[in-house]
């Protein structure tokens, strides 16, 4: 069966472009563009290389990015100080917090202290309680990227079967209220889930976000299935995600590629979030909407 590679480089340059025209309308709308920081405890390789990728979709685009380092001792008290002062600073539309963070520091604390005005990553329990009412303005990035590979297939979502495997608060539990908005029927499978393949087999979308390499088997693709690939594994010296690629190829209607489908896509929609937040803050500072 020929399948559709969903090419995330293809799909975050059309969305970049796109976010770029909405900015430059910002800026001639409002007379500034959005402007994130990103807090950075320690020196992590991944996270700083990570930050560099970002740093060069943020400047492509045109927001204004700043990467905070802070020392590896930095302490608890510290940094809620820090995300405090950036909470009450009123041209910081947006932080985010890079993970991982030395042992000293509670990530949850961390992550929870930003203000939902000016959470772009979406994890404020505030902003995960309004997904669950379908009023959410700030969405996970992750999941966000994953619904729009999805949605780029063209493919109405409407009573289609979906399953999600993973269930974590980042991917697995978001993408599914994401897919339940769209009016599918989800089934969120899990580590307990009992007859797996027999629940992938009937699925029309498939969102594989479980973290173990090749573990979802290409045989178990059914046939024209939508499959997203949100897994990242180091396997030896490559690079592979949680299906079983070349042989759900065989079998799948459409599928992301590891690396280069889910993770490109995933840095726009964080900067897609800058936008929103700059936009709500804007208009409740100056008590009317941005003109179109």
């Amino acid at each position: 069966m020929s399948f559709q590679l969903l090419d995330g480089r293809k799909l975050a340059a059309q969305l970049k472009q796109q976010l770029k025209q909405e900015i430059l309308h910002l800026r001639g709308s409002t007379g500034d563009v959005p402007r994130i920081i990103n807090l950075m405890v320690g020196q992590d390789p991944a996270a700083q290389s990570y930050a560099r990728s970002q740093m060069k979709t943020a400047d492509e685009v045109g927001v204004k990015y700043e990467l905070l380092n802070l020392p590896e001792n930095t302490k608890q008290k510290e940094l809620l100080q820090k995300i405090d002062q950036l909470n009450r600073d009123s041209s910081v539309n947006g932080v985010i917090i890079y993970k991982p963070v030395p042992s000293q520091i509670d990530y949850q604390l961390a992550a929870g202290s930003i203000s939902a005005s000016k959470d772009l990553e979406g994890i404020n329990a505030l902003n995960l309680g309004k997904m669950i009412l379908g009023e959410a303005a700030m969405i996970p990035c992750t999941p966000a990227a994953v619904m729009e590979h999805i949605k780029s297939t063209g493919v109405l979502l409407r009573g289609k079967e979906a399953v999600v495997v993973g269930r974590s608060e980042i991917v697995g539990k978001p993408v599914s209220l994401l897919l339940l908005k769209e009016h599918a029927t989800v089934t969120i499978c899990h580590s307990a889930t009992a007859k797996l393949e027999e629940q992938i087999k009937r699925a029309d979308i498939i969102v594989a976000a479980v973290g173990k390499p090749s573990f979802i088997k290409g045989a178990w693709i059914k046939p024209g299935a939508i499959v997203v690939d949100v897994g990242i594994n180091q396997v030896g010296n490559k690079i592979v995600g949680d299906v079983e690629f070349d042989q759900a190829c065989q079998k799948a209607g459409y599928i992301t590629p590891v690396p280069g489908g889910v993770g490109p896509v995933t840095a726009v929609m964080l900067m897609n979030n800058a936008v929103t937040a700059y936009k709500a803050q804007w208009a409740q500072r100056e008590s009317a909407p941005i003109k179109k």
